[in-house]
């Protein structure tokens, strides 16, 4: 997995309330290094937009793993909400953040299982092609450990 992505701005990666944990927008980075820049259905493919949207995924999962010590610590996925910066016509934006979903429900199985939003937009920070955060709800002996 990748480091856990830092904030680009004036915001926290990841705030816990409660059993909830809500990260904040990222982007296809590794380790630093913008993985994708372009616009998906122009410069770049709708397989290139799943594949960014899997290392967003990715970059998540490292936030979460930093935050509560264990992914074992997930009850469960609630939510992903995305943007993908889409060439005019573009209308498979839910296929691209499947690069995202499919992964977390290959790791985490029915608790992987999220609702999810999906938005297409002209431009995203730094050229990338998609940004996705995540609302997720911890194990209630993960939550009462934290002090």
């Amino acid at each position: 997995m990748p480091e856990p992505p830092r904030a680009l701005a004036s915001y926290v990666p990841l705030k816990q309330v409660g059993e909830l944990l809500y990260t904040s927008g990222v982007v296809p980075v590794w380790n630093g290094e913008i993985k994708f820049r372009g616009t998906v259905g122009a410069d770049l493919s709708l397989k290139d937009g799943a594949e960014a949207a899997e290392i967003c995924a990715l970059n998540i999962l490292s936030l979460i793993r930093q935050h509560a010590g264990s992914l074992d610590q997930v009850e469960q996925f609630v939510q992903l909400s995305g943007f993908v910066r889409s060439a005019p016509g573009f209308e498979d934006q839910p296929k691209v953040l499947n690069g995202a979903s499919d992964l977390v429900f290959r790791i985490f199985g029915e608790r992987g299982r999220h609702t999810r939003q999906v938005l297409g937009t002209s431009e995203l920070p730094m050229g990338v092609p998609v940004e996705i955060s995540a609302i997720i709800r911890l194990k209630r002996e993960a939550v009462a450990a934290r002090p």
